[in-house]
Formats: structure tokens, C-alpha cells, sequence
């Protein structure tokens, strides 16, 4: 019967906040307490300058410690030396810190931040610590649940440092920024729940920008995604990312995104 009332309230849990799984955005919602969620992050992206594609490949590891608070540890991959290198990696932290609940909405507000190291050069105008510079970043996000939509906001400051051993963070750019996102995602499929087996099929848009603090260069991005949920354990989301507005340099700003997720549920008592 206890193991029943798990899965059960797993399954609702599910039900209530598949749509809220974004691809490259996080929302303020966290992953259930005492569950771990094991992902292998993948993308393609086209070289602006040269005839080739950047393949990055991220690990990710992210625990629910409880209600409010949950970790996350990356690791990143790239082939950009024309071979599988490891060029860092970074630790996530968000702590939800209000929630409202109704019958069928409901509003979750979360401070977040993350830490950085990089070993690849520094190729590009645009800061991203997750996967290309060393440095922080912390924010706020802003979550709204109504029936099947669910519509998400963040803003955070970025700073970037040096990539050590070698790269110099260069004098002349902007070495922090301030980053913001507005994200949709509904669940189209169930129409109806009948059992917790059920695949969820959920159709999102997410825009991603960035506005560089000292000189003030942006991008503005835009990544139409699909996702499935299988189980309510399984993910695979399929993601295509474009450019739609920029003013800096950017080395690779178009691709695709492919992430495969698995979650252990009830691991910590």
C-alpha cells in the first residue's frame, strides 16, 4: 500500500508539472524530494565561420534534497580539438523560496545559482558559463501553471573569469552580462489521465537572451522543442535552436538539441 501511495503521488506530480520540464530553461518547480535524475545532454551546432559542427556532450546529475532545494552537478564534452575532450564542468544550486497553490494553477518563485570551470579557449562575444567559460551565475525565476500551460520567466547576472590553465578572459570584451528567458510549454497528450504509464507528449517555445553589461551587444534566440515523458520516469526532448536577433560574436548560434533523462524516485528516505 505505501509503495502504491508512492507511485501514485509521483504519478500526480507528473500529471500536474510535465508541461514545466523545459529544454534549456529551468523552471522554478524542483525535481521531487529525494529523487535523482540522471541526464545525458546532447547538441549540434553549425560553426558560423568554418564548415563544420560543434557536438558537445553533457552529463548531468541532479538531486532533490527536498521540497525546496536541489542540486545539480554537469560535465562538459566537446569535439571542437577535432576529438571527444572533457573541458569542464559546473555545480547548480535553486531553492524555491514561494509557492501558491490552487486546483488547477499553480505559482513557484526560486533563486538559483551556479559555479563554472572551463579549460577551452575563449572563442566568442557571448558568455556562457555552461559549457564555455569559467565564472558564476545567479538569478531569479518566476513559474506559472494554468490547467495545461505553463509559462516561465528568469533574469540572472553572469561574470565570466579566465579559462585556466591558458586562456586569458580578453580585455576588450564584456566579461558579464545579464541574461533573461521566457519560456511556454504545454501538454498536448493525454487529453485525459487514465494511469501513470501514460506517455506525455508536450510541445514548448523558449526564447533566450542575453545583453552584454559593459557594451551593451544582445542576442535574442528562439527553441521550438518537443518531449516526451515515458512512465513518468523517462525523458526525451528534441529541441531545434535559432538565431533570431545579434549583435555580438557568436561562433555556433544555430543547432539541435537532444537530451535523454532518467529519474530514481524515493532514493533518500
Amino acid at each position: 500500500m505505501r509503495n502504491f501511495l508512492i507511485v501514485f503521488t509521483l504519478f500526480v506530480i507528473q500529471g500536474i508539472s510535465a508541461q514545466e520540464l523545459f529544454v534549456v530553461t529551468d523552471p522554478a518547480s524542483n525535481v521531487p524530494a529525494g529523487s535523482l535524475g540522471v541526464r545525458l545532454g546532447q547538441s549540434i551546432f553549425k560553426e558560423q565561420m568554418q564548415s563544420r559542427y560543434n557536438y558537445h556532450v553533457m552529463p548531468e546529475v541532479t538531486l532533490g534534497i527536498n521540497k525546496n532545494l536541489m542540486v545539480r552537478t554537469s560535465m562538459f564534452v566537446s569535439n571542437r580539438s577535432n576529438q571527444l575532450v572533457t573541458e569542464g564542468a559546473s555545480f547548480y544550486t535553486k531553492y524555491r523560496f514561494l509557492s501558491t497553490d490552487d486546483l488547477h494553477s499553480h505559482f513557484r518563485m526560486a533563486a538559483f545559482g551556479r559555479y563554472s570551470f572551463n579549460n577551452s579557449d575563449i572563442h566568442q562575444e557571448q558568455l556562457e558559463i555552461l559549457g564555455q567559460n569559467t565564472g558564476f551565475e545567479t538569478g531569479i525565476v518566476a513559474t506559472q501553471l494554468i490547467k495545461k500551460l505553463a509559462i516561465s520567466a528568469s533574469v540572472s547576472y553572469e561574470k565570466a573569469f579566465d579559462n585556466k590553465p591558458g586562456y586569458k578572459f580578453p580585455a576588450a570584451q564584456s566579461d558579464n552580462a545579464t541574461n533573461y528567458t521566457l519560456s511556454f510549454g504545454r501538454l498536448m497528450y493525454p487529453k485525459k489521465y487514465t494511469n501513470f504509464k501514460q506517455t506525455n507528449i508536450n510541445t514548448m517555445v523558449e526564447f533566450v537572451g542575453q545583453t552584454l553589461n559593459e557594451n551593451g551587444k544582445s542576442y535574442l534566440d528562439i527553441v521550438p522543442s518537443i518531449q516526451f515523458i515515458i512512465n513518468s520516469q523517462a525523458r526525451i526532448d528534441v529541441a531545434y535552436r535559432h538565431e533570431l536577433y545579434s549583435s555580438m560574436l557568436r561562433s555556433a548560434p544555430n543547432g539541435f538539441y537532444l537530451n535523454l533523462e532518467y529519474n530514481f524516485f524515493n532514493i533518500i528516505k
